[in-house]
């Protein structure tokens, strides 16, 4: 007789059932750390949940037989939130606007070098901060490339 192992793996759901989006695969703790009470209550921690990134889409985690929406995040998610206070990097409260700042005051480079000492200092907690469960500097990094790469030249004096 063949009994299912705790070692078995079943191919689970890996594409957004809402919007077929590829979601990236989360930690337990990271939707223990987020989800509001009432979606907590419903959480089966033996089910494997994903993170759906599309902007579009309500759907935040997803698993086999369940998915919660942004309404069950205890913090707005940057993927699917556009507004200037959202938080880019959940550790230390870098939020789009701060990173809009420093585009336009040419500091830059100076948020990501503050965000790597923290890290390298082992103070963050991408894990239980961030709801895509991983580490924020990627975002981070990307915004600001969009934002240098968005901003206009500076004007030059007529010679």
């Amino acid at each position: 007789m063949n009994e299912p192992s705790c070692c078995t793996t079943s191919e689970a759901l890996t594409s957004c059932p809402a919007c077929g989006a590829r979601g990236k695969t989360i930690k337990l703790i990271t939707l223990k750390a987020l989800l509001l009470p009432h979606a907590l209550t419903t959480l089966e921690p033996a089910e494997h949940y994903r993170f759906c990134p599309d902007a579009a889409c309500e759907v935040t985690y997803f698993s086999d037989h369940r998915a919660y929406s942004r309404a069950d995040v205890k913090v707005p998610v940057y993927q699917k939130d556009p507004g200037d206070s959202v938080p880019v990097c959940y550790c230390f409260a870098y939020t789009r606007r701060n990173l809009e700042l420093a585009a336009h005051d040419e500091s830059t480079h100076e948020i990501p070098r503050v965000i790597q000492d923290h890290i390298k200092a082992g103070r963050c907690g991408c894990e239980v901060n961030n709801p895509q469960g991983s580490c924020c500097l990627g975002n981070v990094n990307k915004a600001l490339t969009r934002l240098r790469e968005a901003k206009p030249p500076p004007l030059r004096a007529q010679e």
